[in-house]
């Protein structure tokens, strides 16, 4: 057990915890006979990463897709609605993520205060509630392994708050029969939430060096 706790700080420090880096492609300027300078094509943006970025722009996140994965279709039904999933590709590993801007629930709570009979919860605590669910939906237990997030690392993603879960999953068809997770959350006060879910179907240090691939890929804005 006390392996396991020790690989398992090991993928958290690897994902959570790494300076975050947006990393954009660039081409040099093709020159014709003739020396005119060219601009290099836009690459396309799938649907599917159009919608995330647009939900991670409103709730003041910033997301630069890593080298080496591939998009995948995120799930969308009554028991788990994802925003986004890449995978990487011969590995059994992938990511699904979900962004929540937590603006107008703060803004709600704000002008709730005062008033005892429409008084809200603070909306900063949701992402206990949001990882806690996502948990139990995915195990179908009440107890994993849970890590709160140190202020000092989460300061690197300009995140207020956060934890991790790590879980031993249901054998769901929607899951793909992945047997393991990491869950992430990263919460930024008054501004959104981050939730990421790691998939594997071993919880050994390939695992993490896969989470380590994506570490750079989303935090919050400054």
């Amino acid at each position: 057990m006390k392996q396991f706790k020790q690989i398992l700080l090991t993928g958290i420090l690897l994902f959570c915890f790494a300076p975050a880096l947006v990393v954009k492609a660039q081409q040099r300027p093709v020159k014709s006979n003739k020396a005119v300078n060219r601009p290099a094509p836009k690459p396309v943006m799938s649907p599917q990463l159009k919608n995330f970025q647009k939900l991670a722009s409103q709730a003041n996140v910033s997301f630069s897709f890593p080298n080496g994965f591939r998009e995948t279709t995120a799930p969308n039904n009554e028991d788990f609605s994802f925003d986004y999933a890449m995978e990487l590709p011969g590995k059994d590993f992938e990511i699904w993520f979900q962004v929540k801007s937590q603006k107008e629930n703060y803004a709600s709570y704000l002008r709730s205060i005062n008033d005892k009979s429409t008084r809200q919860a603070n909306p900063d605590s949701l992402y206990l509630g949001m990882g806690t669910a996502h948990a139990l939906a995915f195990t179908g237990e009440h107890h994993f392994f849970t890590r709160t997030i140190p202020p000092a690392y989460l300061a690197r993603y300009n995140a207020d708050a956060g934890k991790t879960y790590l879980l031993n999953l249901l054998d769901l068809p929607v899951t793909k029969h992945y047997k393991y997770a990491l869950l992430i959350t990263l919460q930024k006060d008054h501004i959104g939430t981050i939730l990421a879910v790691c998939f594997a179907n071993e919880k050994g240090p390939d695992f993490f060096k896969s989470i380590d691939k994506a570490r750079n890929c989303i935090r919050f804005n400054p």
